[in-house]
């Protein structure tokens, strides 16, 4: 199945995303999740890469047993670190294996370095590794990455736009967006680049807040705003985990409440490799006569 069908068939698409294990390479532990969410009835499941290509075999091994256990896998593909020989060769892998969706990324340099570096006879940038997909002769549905706030590397929020204008252009088929917390973001975002002809889906990255310590390290890496509002109500339950992560359930059933009642379509959840949060998140929604079904 292919994920742009999904869009065409379903007025919501519901999707959480996942990443691969980095202590000990234990998949049994992050498959007693799927189990899980597989209860909730996501469409299909994001596979994140590690910054500079780390877990580059196991988010393929994590997406073929994604489709064993009977889920659709959205396997990140990144630019880090690769020939286009490799490329092409990664490429035929995951084709040979079934895979028929990818989120093609710039992706993010090797740790401890700051600036992106392409490989030798690699690609800068992820429209032009979408073009190298389309040029190869694949017929990988792909989806791109939209960022409602603009990059962090962005010259502007119009320089970015118009990346991602590239991205679709070179076949790029759905966004899906980087995590943020104001709606306001994400429908200014969606008119903008409507206004440049990108008709495509543009499904919105909700990010459940769990963890204090969290909240300003996945701001700064997502170069979204930690705003007032949420600030006010996190704050002075910081020091407590539980009722940060209510605060955090009732935030996200917030922000979807509005997304999906002003035309999103569909939610991906940032699920942290846990599905307690989103779990309550989606009992909420359904509470409120908001489904996925």
């Amino acid at each position: 199945m292919k994920i742009k069908n999904l869009f065409s068939r379903k007025p919501r698409v519901l999707s959480f995303e996942l990443f691969p294990p980095k202590r000990d390479g234990n998949l049994e532990g992050l498959f007693q999740t799927v189990e899980e969410l597989k209860k909730l009835g996501p469409d299909y499941i994001s596979i994140t890469y590690g910054a500079g290509g780390s877990t580059r075999d196991m988010t393929y091994d994590i997406a073929v047993r994604l489709k064993q256990v009977g889920m659709l896998p959205l396997m990140h593909f990144t630019c880090v670190g690769h020939s286009r020989a490799e490329i092409r060769q990664l490429l035929g892998k995951v084709k040979a294996a079934g895979i028929e969706n990818l989120l093609a990324l710039r992706g993010d340099p090797p740790k401890g370095e700051t600036a992106f570096r392409p490989a030798p006879d690699g690609f800068r940038y992820a429209n032009e590794l979408v073009e190298f997909i389309r040029s190869q002769g694949f017929d990988f549905c792909l989806g791109v990455a939209g960022y409602p706030e603009g990059h962090s590397e962005a010259q502007s929020k119009e320089e970015d736009l118009l990346n991602l204008k590239r991205k679709v252009e070179a076949g790029g088929q759905f966004i899906v967006t980087q995590l943020f917390f104001d709606n306001r973001d994400y429908f200014g975002f969606v008119q903008k680049i409507q206004g440049l002809g990108i008709t495509c889906p543009v499904q919105p990255g909700i990010w459940l807040l769990t963890d204090y310590a969290q909240i300003e390290k996945i701001c700064h890496l997502a170069g979204a705003q930690y705003p007032q509002p949420l600030r006010e109500r996190v704050e002075p339950v910081k020091d407590d985990k539980e009722k940060v992560a209510q605060v955090g359930v009732e935030y996200a059933t917030e922000q979807c409440e509005g997304l999906l009642k002003n035309g999103a379509p569909g939610i991906h959840f940032y699920v942290m490799n846990k599905s307690r949060s989103v779990t309550a998140v989606l009992e909420n929604l359904k509470a409120k006569g908001l489904m996925f079904h």
